[in-house]
C-alpha cells in the first residue's frame, strides 16, 4: 500500500483511496501533468477542501502523494533524492489551490531550498481545473529574481517539452559551474557570516574565515553577509537570506556551508534539513585544519580529543530503527539505542585520550625538570597565526622547521637550542598559533602544549605589522594570555615583515607598540631582538625556570 503523505486525518476510506490509486498514474515526460489528472486531483482537492500535491520524478512517475489544509501543503523528506552540485533535486511538485491563486511565496520558498525542477499549481474553480501556473529557477541570478514564472496555462495545453526544458536548464547550470571538476575531490563552500556586530568588523571576520577556509584546501564558491538586529535562534539567516543561500549553492556549484559562527546542534540540524547541504561552523573548519597538520602523536591525541568534544553534544540520528532492542542478552527494558550507543563510545574515547595525554603531560614534566638541573631557560614564541613564528625560530636557530604561507602551517611545538653571544644557552620553542575567539574545547585539548608557556622565562609575542587587522590579533593573542595567567611572564613584542611597511611607519609603530622591528627571514635585522632577549632574561628571576 502506498503511503499518503500530511493531514489525512478526517479522511474517508473512499478519499484515502482515491488518493493512492493516483500512484497508480503516469505523466508523459513532456507534459507538465496530463489534462486528466490534473482534473482528478481537482475534483478531489475540491471534496476534502484541501489542497493535494504530487512529486513526479523526470520518467513520468508519481513519488509522493501529499495532503494538506485549505492553504498550503507541506512537502515531506525528499533527502533520498539527492542533489549533485548545479542539480536539480529530479522532481517537481504539482499541487492545487483552491481559490485559483497563483505561485505563492511559500510555493517559490519550497522550489528553492528544495531544487526542485519545476513548481506547478493548478488554479481549482468549482472543482475543475481552471489555470496552470509553472515556475522554475532561473539558470543566472537575476539580481534578487531566481526564479521565472512561465504565462498561465490553458489545463489543455500542458505539452511545453517539460524534460527538455528541465534538461536545458541543468545545462545552462553545468556551464556556470564550468570551473567546478567534480572528480577533482576539491569541496566548493559558500561562507556565511550572520552578526549583530557593525559592518567593517563582521567583514574582517569573514575575511579571516576565507584565509581558515583556504588553508583547508576548500575553494570558496561564494560569500554571503547578513547584519541583524535579532539572530534568528534556528536558522541564524533570515528566510530570504536561507533561500539565497539555497540558490547561490546551486548556480556555484558548492558542496558545503560554512558559518563563521559557532552553530549549536539544533541550528546544524535545521539549517541542514532545509539545504541537503553539508554544514560546519568555524570550529569545526579549525578542528580540519589541525586533523591535516598533526604529525606527532601528541598532536593527533589532541585533534581527535577536541574533535569528539565537540561532537559529543551534536550526535543525532534520523534512523528509524534507533527503538530497536541492542541491550544484549539478559536486557531488560529498551536496552540502549544507537544513538546511546554512539554517545557511549564517544565518551569511552575521550576517556581514554584524556588518560593517555595525562602520561604526555608527565612526559613533558620530566623534561622540564632535566631543563632545570641544567639551568637552560625557555623561550616561547606567541601569536597569531601565520605572523612568522616558525619563520623566526628558523632564522635564529639556523634549522629547518615547516615554515608556509598559511594559517595553522605549524601544529606541533618545535624546540631548538639557541646560543647567545654571551654563552647563554636557551631553549626556544615555537607555538601553535592563536587566533580569535579560540574555542575553549581547542584550549582544553592542547592544554598539554599551553602549559609549556606556563614555565616560559620569555615570551616572544610576535606580530605581522604588514597585515591591517594586526591591531585585532595583538588584542586577541593578549586577552588568551590573560585568560591563561601568562600575563606575568616577561613579554617582548616583535614586528615582524618590516620589509614590508614604510620606514616612517616602522619606526611610530615601533614607539607605539614597544617593540622591535624585524623581518624574520632577515638574519641581519635580529641583532637588537637578541640583545634585548639577553637583557630581559639576565633581568628575570631563577624562579621562573
Amino acid at each position: 500500500m502506498k503511503r499518503i503523505y500530511g493531514n489525512t486525518r478526517g479522511l474517508k476510506a473512499n478519499q484515502i483511496h482515491r488518493l493512492e490509486s493516483l500512484y497508480r498514474r503516469r505523466i508523459p515526460t513532456e507534459q507538465l501533468i496530463t489534462h486528466q489528472l490534473a482534473r482528478d486531483i481537482s475534483r478531489l482537492s475540491h471534496g476534502i477542501r484541501r489542497q493535494v500535491g504530487l512529486l513526479i520524478n523526470r520518467r513520468g512517475k508519481i513519488t509522493h502523494v501529499i495532503v494538506g489544509d485549505y492553504q498550503q501543503i507541506l512537502i515531506p523528506d525528499i533527502s533520498e533524492y539527492r542533489t549533485a552540485p548545479g542539480r536539480l533535486r529530479g522532481l517537481r511538485c504539482v499541487h492545487t489551490h483552491l481559490t485559483n491563486e497563483s505561485i505563492t511565496q511559500d510555493d517559490l520558498t519550497d522550489l528553492a531550498l528544495l531544487k526542485l525542477d519545476i513548481m506547478v499549481v493548478i488554479g481549482v474553480i468549482d472543482a475543475q481545473p481552471f489555470k496552470v501556473f509553472a515556475s522554475h529557477i532561473l539558470p543566472k541570478h537575476s539580481g534578487s529574481q531566481f526564479y521565472n514564472l512561465l504565462e498561465p496555462l490553458d489545463p489543455n495545453r500542458l505539452d511545453i517539452g517539460c524534460l527538455e526544458l528541465i534538461h536545458a536548464l541543468e545545462i545552462e547550470l553545468a556551464s556556470k559551474r564550468s570551473t567546478y571538476d567534480a572528480f577533482s575531490g576539491i569541496e566548493r563552500a559558500i561562507l556565511v557570516s550572520v552578526s549583530r556586530d557593525p559592518g567593517h568588523r563582521w567583514k574582517e571576520s569573514l575575511a579571516e574565515l576565507e584565509e581558515l577556509t583556504l588553508s583547508c584546501g576548500i575553494d570558496v564558491a561564494a560569500k554571503l553577509l547578513q547584519q541583524r538586529l535579532k539572530i534568528d535562534p534556528r536558522f541564524l539567516l533570515g528566510p530570504g537570506k536561507l533561500q539565497n543561500l539555497s540558490i547561490a549553492a546551486l548556480h556555484n556549484g558548492a558542496t558545503l556551508i560554512i558559518f563563521d559562527q559557532e552553530l549549536n546542534p539544533s541550528q546544524i540540524r535545521a539549517i541542514t534539513d532545509r539545504l541537503d547541504l553539508k554544514v560546519i561552523d568555524r570550529t569545526q573548519l579549525i578542528l580540519d585544519i589541525f586533523a591535516q597538520r598533526a604529525q606527532t602523536r601528541e598532536g593527533k591525541l589532541q585533534v581527535e580529543l577536541a574533535q569528539l568534544k565537540y561532537l559529543l553534544p551534536r550526535l543525532i540520528s534520523k534512523n528509524t530503527a534507533m527503538s530497536r532492542l541492542t541491550g544484549g542478552i539478559g536486557g531488560r527494558g529498551p536496552g540502549e539505542t544507537k544513538l546511546e550507543i554512539n554517545r557511549r563510545r564517544a565518551r569511552d574515547r575521550i576517556a581514554q585520550l584524556e588518560q593517555a595525554l595525562s602520561l604526555v603531560m608527565k612526559q613533558r614534566k620530566q623534561q622540564r625538570a632535566k631543563r632545570h638541573k641544567r639551568g637552560l631557560p625557555v623561550i616561547s614564541i606567541i601569536g597569531y597565526t601565520n605572523v612568522g613564528k616558525s619563520t623566526l625560530l628558523n632564522t635564529l636557530t639556523k634549522s629547518h622547521v615547516l615554515a608556509e604561507s598559511r594559517l595553522f602551517a605549524t601544529l606541533d611545538p618545535s624546540s631548538r637550542r639557541l646560543k647567545f653571544p654571551k654563552d647563554i644557552e636557551v631553549i626556544i620553542t615555537d607555538t601553535v598559533g592563536f587566533i580569535k575567539d579560540l574555542p575553549q574545547d581547542l584550549r582544553v585539548a592542547f592544554r598539554a602544549t599551553l602549559e609549556e608557556l606556563e614555565h616560559a622565562k620569555l615570551l616572544l609575542h610576535v606580530i605581522d605589522i604588514s597585515h591591517p587587522r594586526f591591531q585585532d590579533h595583538i588584542e586577541s593573542v593578549e586577552t588568551i594570555l590573560a585568560e591563561l595567567n601568562l600575563i606575568h611572564i616577561p613579554l617582548v613584542r616583535v614586528l615582524n615583515k618590516r620589509d614590508m611597511v614604510k620606514t616612517e611607519q616602522v619606526k611610530k609603530l615601533e614607539q607605539r607598540l614597544e617593540g622591535i622591528a624585524v623581518s624574520a627571514k632577515d638574519e641581519s635585522t635580529l641583532a637588537v631582538l637578541i640583545e634585548k632577549m639577553q637583557m630581559k632574561l639576565q633581568q628575570a628571576p631563577d624562579k621562573m625556570y
